[in-house]
């Protein structure tokens, strides 16, 4: 940029720690593939010399979807590097012919991984136009189409760059669906004006509430366009997954989805995540899912119904069988499809978490939320039933029906073990010892038969299915 290089620049690149910042200037030059009449060092173009799409596509389309790449030029286009404003006016502008000079890519790097929400909202207005809109506003449509390509971006990259912490995306739900919702559920957060339309300060407002919008644009541009800064560690968007039969599941997640319920856990759940139970693996049963669930530690709960509902709750303690309502207000309860939504706890009672079975006065199955017969989730201990009674809401955790029918029926159920178990109690099974499962099998079966609980079990495969 030599002595062309405006004060608007100037003060975008003092962002930057000074080791980054030939990284940011020197960005330019390899996207031109280091050629063409460069003098080799950063910052130091010729005049003239511009940053083409076809350049972009080359470097960037392994990592993002062409309207995404296409999206990042005409908004890089759009700078203004004199006054750094953007131009959301459609026209064709010199730079948009010419390409893309270094300067705005400077701007367009320091905005969108060290700007503000003030200085990031033009450029998701830009970005949502795609380059064909003349008005200063957006439809909520326009915001969702980009949300759905940077988050198939987003995804890319991390299966790209082998980030994906043990998960499998092949065997796992369809990722495509999954952006859909997660778009959905983002643009959800925009507060539209009466005309249903969205001004650049309604933008700036939702930046500023729905972090992911910063992240996600932040991981793009950083990834995609290779500008390796050291001043923060790369984001960990998915949480570490261990100890999975991939071999023999169909995961009911999928990688968006995961990467929005990862956030919403409490930060002390930081344990790798463990299949703990699974109707696929273990069958329908709920001695078996019980087995599952309890001395696990916080689990997430995750059903399917025979209408193609997919909804669930975090249990933030360990399960245990009794007539009482147990857990705290770190519960909650969620759906994935066809709306990803999450429903926390309103404050108005305590039951959180029910889990019982063999009682002859009590309610015997799984239950999150509500009252006895009217659960936000219930799950029968007959298995194969349940019910998300909430009319309107559900009392403790505010959400709706959360199944496609008030009485569902299941079609397949995955419980995932989120934190670090319990320490075991004095006397429990220990290393050295012979398991439940290899002793006297008539001790086993008066052990079922009066509610205790076989900890040893695992997710060993039983003889036969126990309903």
């Amino acid at each position: 940029m030599g002595n062309t290089e405006s004060v608007v620049v100037q003060k975008r690149l003092a962002r930057f720690r000074p080791e980054e910042r030939p990284v940011v200037e020197g960005v330019f030059d390899r996207l031109q593939g280091g050629a063409g009449g460069s003098s080799g060092a950063p910052g130091k173009t010729q005049a003239g010399k511009t940053l083409t799409l076809k350049m972009l596509q080359s470097s960037v389309g392994s990592l993002a979807p062409d309207s995404m790449v296409r999206r990042i030029y005409h908004c890089m286009c759009s700078i203004d590097p004199g006054m750094a404003a953007h131009t959301a006016s459609g026209k064709t502008s010199a730079s948009s012919v010419s390409g893309i000079s270094q300067e705005q890519l400077v701007i367009f790097l320091a905005d969108t991984l060290r700007g503000t929400a003030e200085e990031q909202a033009p450029l998701v207005m830009t970005m949502s136009q795609n380059g064909t809109g003349a008005a200063k506003v957006v439809t909520c449509v326009q915001v969702e189409e980009f949300l759905q390509d940077l988050i198939t971006a987003v995804v890319q990259i991390l299966v790209t760059r082998e980030r994906l912490q043990g998960w499998r995306p092949e065997r796992m739900g369809d990722s495509s669906l999954g952006v859909k919702v997660l778009a959905e559920h983002m643009c959800s957060e925009l507060r539209l004006s009466e005309q249903g339309e969205c001004d650049v300060s309604c933008l700036e407002d939702w930046i500023f509430r729905v972090s992911q919008v910063s992240l996600y644009l932040e991981i793009l541009v950083a990834e995609a366009l290779n500008v390796p800064l050291t001043g923060r560690p790369a984001p960990t968007l998915l949480p570490p997954c261990k100890e999975t039969p991939w071999k023999e599941l169909r995961c009911l997640l999928d990688l968006p989805t995961l990467m929005f319920l990862a956030p919403q856990l409490p930060d002390s759940y930081s344990a790798p995540w463990r299949l703990v139970f699974s109707t696929q693996l273990h069958g329908e049963s709920f001695t078996r899912m019980v087995a599952g669930l309890t001395k696990r530690g916080p689990t997430l709960l995750l059903i399917r119904d025979t209408k193609s509902h997919v909804f669930g709750g975090l249990a933030s303690h360990t399960w245990e069988v009794k007539p009482q309502y147990q857990g705290d207000s770190r519960c909650f309860l969620f759906t994935v499809f066809p709306r990803l939504r999450v429903y926390t706890t309103t404050g108005y009672n305590q039951h959180f978490m029910y889990l019982n079975q063999n009682q002859q006065t009590m309610p015997n199955g799984l239950g999150m939320g509500g009252q006895y017969g009217y659960f936000g989730l219930w799950l029968d201990s007959d298995f194969g039933c349940g019910h998300s009674r909430a009319r309107p809401k559900c009392t403790t955790y505010g959400s709706p029906q959360l199944s496609g029918e008030e009485n569902f029926t299941l079609d397949s159920m995955e419980v995932w073990a989120v934190g670090r178990p319990p320490e075991p109690e004095e006397g429990e099974e220990g290393k050295g010892k012979k398991s439940i499962l290899n002793a006297d099998l008539e001790v086993q079966a008066m052990m079922e038969m009066t509610g205790k609980t076989l900890h040893s079990q695992g997710l060993r495969e039983p003889e036969e299915d126990q309903k």
